[in-house]
C-alpha cells in the first residue's frame, strides 16, 4: 500500500508538471471555450500520447520477441494502435480547427468525430488479428522465456498507462472533450490488460501453467469490446445524439433568468463538433408587452449566449395572453392530466378560443419518444379529463415528440 501511494503521488506530480508546462505555451489557456485554446490542448495531449505509446510499443515488442510471449507482443501491438490513434486524433484536431468556409458554413468540427471513428475501426481490426494469433497459441502452446526484465517492462507500462489515463482525463474534462475522455478510458483499460499479461507471466514462471495464449485472447477480446464502444461513441454525435441533461438544464435556466421570459419550450441543440453547437428555443413572453421591447430582449439573449457560452442560439418569440383569468386554471388542469398519462409529458402555448356553443382549448403537448400510446388515445384521455370539469370545452391538441429528456 505504501508503494502504491508513493507511485500514485509521483504519477500525479509528473502529470501536474507537464500540464503546467503545456499551459505556459498556450496563450489565454484558461479560456477553454475558445476553439483555438481547446485545439491547442487537444494537440498537446495527442503528441504526449504518440510519444508515450511509441516508447511502450518498442519496449514491449523487444521483450515479447525475446521471450516468445504472444501476450506481451499482443500488448505491444495494442500500444502501437494507441500511438496510431493519437496520430489520427492529432489530425482530427488539426482538421477540425479549420475555419468555416462557403461549403461548410458550420465549420469542420465533426472531423474530430470522424477521426475517432477511424481509430475505433482500426482497433477492431487489430483486435481480430490478435484474437486469431492467440487462439493458435492456445492449440499450439510454446514455452515462454521468463525474465525479470519482462516484469519490469510490464510494471513500467502499467505506471505509464495509468499516468496517461489521468493526464488525458484531466485535459478532457478541462476542455470538455469526449475524444480525450475516451482516450483516458482506453488507457485505463490498457492498465487492466497489461496487468493480466503480467499476471500470466508470473503464474507461468512460478506454477508452470501455460496461460499465455488464453491471456492473449483475453486481451484481444478486451480490445474488441473497447473498439465497439468507441465506434458507438463516435457515431452517436454524427447521427445527432440527444444533448446532455446538464446542457439542456443550463440553457433553460439561463433563458428563464431574463426578466420578461415566462416559459421555455421546443429546445433543440445541433452539434457540429465539440465547441461548435447551435441551438433554437421558443420563449414565451406576455402578448401585452411592446413587440419592440420583446424583440430587444430576444436580441440580448442571443448575443449573451454567443459571447459568454460560445453557443449560437436562435430564439423564437411566442406571445402568450396573461390577463385571461381562465388561462392559469386551464393550464394547471391540462398539465396535471397529461402528467397522469406520462410523467414526462408537458404542455405549452395553451390558449382559449371562446365560441357561441363551446370553448376551444388549443395547446401543444410534448410526448416522449419511448411512449407507445397512439395519438388518438392520448387526445381522448386529455379530452375526457377536461370534460369532467368543463363539459363545453373542446381540446385541440397538437402532439409533438421530444428528443430531449
Amino acid at each position: 500500500m505504501i508503494l502504491y501511494g508513493i507511485t500514485h503521488q509521483l504519477i500525479k506530480d509528473v502529470q501536474n508538471m507537464l500540464l503546467k508546462w503545456i499551459e505556459k505555451r498556450i496563450p489565454d489557456h484558461e479560456n477553454v471555450t475558445d476553439e483555438r485554446v481547446r485545439s491547442a490542448y487537444g494537440k498537446a495531449a495527442s503528441f504526449v500520447g504518440i510519444a508515450s505509446n511509441a516508447l511502450l510499443f518498442a519496449g514491449k515488442l523487444a521483450v515479447g520477441l525475446i521471450s516468445g510471449s504472444v501476450a506481451i507482443t499482443a500488448d505491444a501491438v495494442n500500444n502501437l494502435s494507441d500511438a496510431s490513434s493519437s496520430i489520427i486524433s492529432l489530425l482530427g484536431f488539426k482538421m477540425a480547427d479549420r475555419p468555416a468556409d462557403a461549403k461548410h458554413p458550420y465549420g469542420h468540427g465533426r472531423y474530430e468525430y470522424l477521426s475517432g471513428l477511424m481509430v475505433a475501426v482500426m482497433i477492431l481490426v487489430i483486435g481480430v488479428e490478435l484474437l486469431k494469433s492467440s487462439v493458435e497459441k492456445i492449440f499450439s502452446p510454446v514455452d515462454v522465456i521468463f525474465s525479470w526484465v519482462t516484469v519490469a517492462v510490464l510494471a513500467a507500462s502499467i505506471c505509464v498507462k495509468l499516468w496517461l489515463a489521468m493526464f488525458n482525463r484531466k485535459i478532457g474534462r478541462k476542455i470538455h472533450s469526449t475524444t480525450l475522455e475516451a482516450t483516458a478510458d482506453d488507457s485505463r483499460n490498457d492498465v487492466i490488460s497489461t496487468g493480466v499479461v503480467l499476471a500470466a507471466a508470473l503464474i507461468s514462471h512460478f506454477f508452470g501453467w501455460q496461460l499465455d495464449g488464453f491471456m492473449g485472447a483475453a486481451v484481444a477480446v478486451f480490445i474488441l469490446i473497447s473498439g465497439f464502444g468507441l465506434v458507438n461513441d463516435a457515431i452517436d454525435p454524427m447521427l445527432g445524439s440527444v444533448p446532455s441533461a446538464e446542457l439542456v438544464q443550463h440553457i433553460r435556466e439561463r433563458v428563464l433568468s431574463y426578466p420578461g421570459v415566462l416559459g421555455v419550450h421546443d429546445l433543440m441543440v445541433h452539434d457540429y463538433g465539440p465547441g461548435r453547437q447551435f441551438a433554437s428555443v421558443h420563449v414565451e413572453m406576455s402578448a401585452n408587452e411592446d413587440p419592440l421591447v420583446s424583440h430587444d430582449l430576444i436580441d440580448n439573449i442571443e448575443n449573451d449566449f454567443l459571447k459568454n457560452e460560445k453557443l449560437h442560439l436562435v430564439v423564437h418569440y411566442d406571445p402568450v395572453v396573461t390577463d385571461d383569468p381562465r388561462l392559469p386554471v386551464m393550464r394547471k388542469l391540462v398539465s396535471e392530466i397529461v402528467k397522469d398519462i406520462h410523467p414526462q409529458m408537458t404542455v405549452h402555448d395553451l390558449r382559449i378560443v371562446p365560441g357561441t356553443t363551446h370553448v376551444n382549448v388549443v395547446f401543444d403537448c410534448v410526448v416522449p419518444y419511448e411512449f407507445e400510446m397512439n395519438e388518438d388515445e392520448i387526445r381522448r384521455q386529455i379530452q375526457d379529463g377536461v370534460s369532467r370539469d368543463y363539459p363545453n370545452y373542446y381540446c385541440v391538441a397538437t402532439l409533438e415528440r421530444s428528443y430531449i429528456q
